[in-house]
């Protein structure tokens, strides 16, 4: 049986079966860290041979999904800042602004593969070995039984910066600024690597921001939902870059695997959160740079076939929507993920409540 299949816009062909079973790992992590993936994802399709524009792009589709799919589920389970999320998505939206257009210049001048491999070579190495050197000393202190007395939130200058804001859920009283700036730097990110940005944002949050650790997945990815769907639209809009046929795959596997990775996340404790996190960060970073300058970009590891042409009359309408009536297109990519995101979790909540009933019966 052939699992190879055509993607009429990025024009490229892709294994069925190892396009699911790495949107689905990417959907497990997601859901235990409360990250769109694609700091992951997008740097495994550019390794299996598709265009950085193109990864980017769908990506950003694909992470729309699954974070409108995650927030619903923080919702039901109440574990979502909306008042610290309204103030993030504000300075994200004008981030993706800037990003898009830094995304355009690179892309006019042809340097956009190596510079977005180079990003995440250099964001993940920095903010992974941060990360992975407080969760390893807080494990350590765990084990030997180290009680250490700490203030509930250390302050920092940005905090003290004007336009201070008492946020109940967080439990926290600080300068509205501090999270319009992450959002800004996160929504710039976002646009130009076909990232959420939370593997920037999660850690601000725990860090900089001094949020409650069961708050920042569900923030984040409430976040998420706001910063890539302006990404996806502008991306479809002026790049003409997203494939419905992959994000198709790319959500199918991402998405079942985000509600077992919602599960998983439940057992573990913040040192471990941290810790695991932290390890996955420094690994991609190394896997993007051993893909961009060892392997060559890819070449003859999980490498794709040369496309072969259409499969059928769906890919001529997928194109001729994409380049005639791309608002409308932009427009269909968007509904699509959004509602498969919205059906899961409200299945999910269905299901969980069932048990629930069954059990008091």
């Amino acid at each position: 049986m052939d699992f190879y299949f055509y993607l009429p816009i990025a024009q490229v062909q892709i294994h069925i079966i190892t396009i699911l079973i790495l949107s689905f790992a990417v959907g497990v992590l997601s859901g235990i860290f409360g990250i769109g993936g694609g700091f992951l994802m997008t740097p495994i399709l550019v390794f299996l041979g598709i265009p950085a524009t193109y990864a980017v792009a769908n990506v950003a589709n694909n992470i729309l999904g699954i974070s409108v799919s995650g927030a619903i589920t923080h919702w039901y389970k109440k574990t979502l800042d909306y008042k610290m999320g309204i103030m993030i998505v504000i300075g994200g939206l004008a981030g993706a602004i800037l990003g898009i257009q830094i995304f355009k210049y690179l892309r006019e001048i042809g340097n956009i593969n190596t510079i977005i491999a180079l990003l995440y070579i250099y964001l993940l190495a920095i903010i992974g070995t941060l990360i992975f050197v407080e969760g390893v000393r807080e494990l350590n202190a765990f084990k030997k039984k180290i009680i250490k007395k700490k203030k509930l939130h250390t302050h920092y200058w940005i905090h003290g910066l004007p336009f201070r804001m008492r946020f109940n859920k967080s439990k926290v009283y600080e300068s509205a600024l501090t999270p319009i700036i992450l959002g800004f730097i996160v929504g710039l990110f976002a646009s130009i690597m076909g990232i959420g940005g939370a593997f920037l944002m999660v850690p601000a949050m725990i860090y900089l921001i001094g949020m409650p650790t069961k708050l920042v997945p569900g923030t984040s990815l409430f976040v998420t939902i706001f910063i890539t769907g302006f990404v996806v639209v502008a991306h479809a809009i002026q790049f003409k870059s997203i494939d419905l046929v992959l994000v198709s795959f790319l959500l199918f596997g991402s998405i079942i695997g985000l509600h077992i990775g919602l599960k998983i996340s439940e057992k573990l404790n913040t040192s471990e959160y941290k810790t695991l996190l932290a390890v996955l960060l420094i690994v991609v970073g190394i896997f993007m740079g051993l893909e961009t300058f060892v392997f060559n970009k890819g070449v003859d590891v999980l490498r794709n076939v040369p496309a072969l042409g259409f499969n059928s009359d769906m890919d001529l309408l997928i194109i001729d929507l994409a380049k005639n009536s791309p608002i409308l297109y932009a427009s269909l990519s968007v509904v699509l993920v959004v509602f498969v995101g919205f059906i899961f979790s409200y299945v999910r909540e269905l299901i969980h409540h069932f048990r629930y009933t069954k059990k008091l019966f």
